[in-house]
C-alpha cells in the first residue's frame, strides 16, 4: 500500500479503516482495494497496535452501513440515476442487469453470494435497490456478508501476521483469483450455520 495511507491507517486507526471502507462502499472508487486495507487493519490487531474487536466492528459496520446507503438510494431513486446518469459515474449497465437476474432468481441468498464477489459487490446492492428487494431481507444478507467478508479479512490479516505484505505483493497480479480463494475459503467456514438460518427462514 502507499505510504501515506499506511501511515493513515496507523495514524488514525477505527476511524481510518471505517471511512476508507465506508467511501468504497458507497460506490465510490479508492486505488487500494478494501481487502488490503482490511487485512492491514488485522495485521495492526496482530502487533498490538489495535484492538482485534473493535477493528473487526469497525470494518463489518462499515461494509453494513455503506452499502444499505448505496441500496437506499437506488431503491427510491436507481430508475431517475440509471436513465440519466453522466458517463463518469462509475456503473456498467451490463454488470446490473446481470447481477438483477441472479437476485430475481436467488432473492437473498443471490444478494449474500454476489456480496462475496470482488468488483461486483457494489453492483449487488444498486440491483437490490433497482429490484425494490425488501429492506430487511437485504439488510440480513448484507449483515452476515460483511461479517463474512470484511470481517473475514480482518481475522485473515490477524492470523497471517508479518506475512500479510508479503502475500499481497505477490498476489497482487492476480488478486481476483486471491480474494475469490479468501472468499471461498470463508464461505466454506461459514456454510453450515449460515444454511440452517437460511432453513429457518
Amino acid at each position: 500500500m502507499p505510504p501515506e495511507l499506511t501511515h493513515y491507517i496507523t495514524s488514525y486507526g477505527y476511524l481510518a479503516i471505517f471511512s476508507l471502507i465506508f467511501i468504497q462502499e458507497l460506490g465510490v472508487p479508492n486505488p487500494v482495494p478494501n481487502e488490503f486495507i482490511l487485512l492491514f487493519g488485522g495485521y495492526l490487531t496482530s502487533v498490538g497496535t489495535l484492538s482485534l474487536p473493535l477493528t473487526f466492528l469497525s470494518a463489518v459496520s462499515a461494509d453494513f452501513i455503506g452499502t444499505s446507503i448505496l441500496f437506499t438510494i437506488f431503491y427510491f431513486f436507481g430508475k431517475v440515476i440509471i436513465k440519466k446518469k453522466p458517463r463518469w459515474i462509475p456503473i456498467r449497465a451490463e454488470h446490473i442487469e446481470r447481477m438483477t437476474e441472479k437476485i430475481a432468481e436467488k432473492d437473498w441468498w443471490g444478494i449474500y453470494l454476489g456480496r462475496l464477489i470482488p468488483y461486483v459487490r457494489g453492483y449487488t446492492s444498486v440491483a437490490a435497490g433497482l429490484l425494490n428487494v425488501r429492506p430487511h431481507v437485504f439488510e440480513m444478507a448484507v449483515a452476515l456478508s460483511a461479517i463474512t467478508w470484511s470481517g473475514g479479512y480482518v481475522l485473515a490479516g490477524h492470523f497471517m501476521g508479518g506475512y500479510w505484505g508479503k502475500i499481497a505483493q505477490e498476489f497482487g497480479g492476480v488478486s481476483f483469483a486471491f480474494y475469490s480463494l479468501i472468499a471461498l475459503f470463508l464461505i466454506i467456514f461459514f456454510g453450515r450455520k449460515l444454511l440452517k438460518l437460511v432453513r429457518a427462514k
